[in-house]
């Protein structure tokens, strides 16, 4: 069971990146997905989830309106689509897979991270 992440790098302020999610190991279809994210010297926060069916989708207030998450239950993959990036979302992002849909920590499977740094 694994999740991959992958899609981060350095970008402008402003600019914009698609983060993906690949599953290897298990199915995505029946879990709820999230990407957290943890900035240097900050403690891993919850960005955005979206529960098996994408019919509930939440995110943080710091990321509504610039970042889209979305899934792709066929090909086993889940997306986070990052428009109007700021410094302050520089961070290493992470997916996690589990069977309740919150911000919180509380997903069973986590991939490793992938960085995004943004420039000013």
């Amino acid at each position: 069971v694994q999740l991959q992440a992958s899609g981060g790098g350095l970008v402008q302020a402003g600019g914009s990146l698609r983060l993906s999610c690949a599953a290897s190991g298990f199915t995505l279809d029946p879990t709820s997905i999230a990407w957290f994210r943890q900035a240097p010297g900050k403690e891993r926060e919850g960005v955005s989830c979206i529960s098996n069916t994408g019919g509930s989708i939440y995110y943080a207030d710091s990321v509504k309106g610039r970042f889209t998450i979305s899934r792709d239950n066929a090909k086993n993959m889940v997306y986070l689509q990052m428009n109007s990036l700021k410094p302050e979302d520089t961070a290493v992002y992470y997916c996690a897979a589990g069977h309740i849909v919150t911000l919180l920590e509380m997903y069973e499977y986590w991939g490793q991270g992938t960085l995004v740094t943004v420039s000013s």
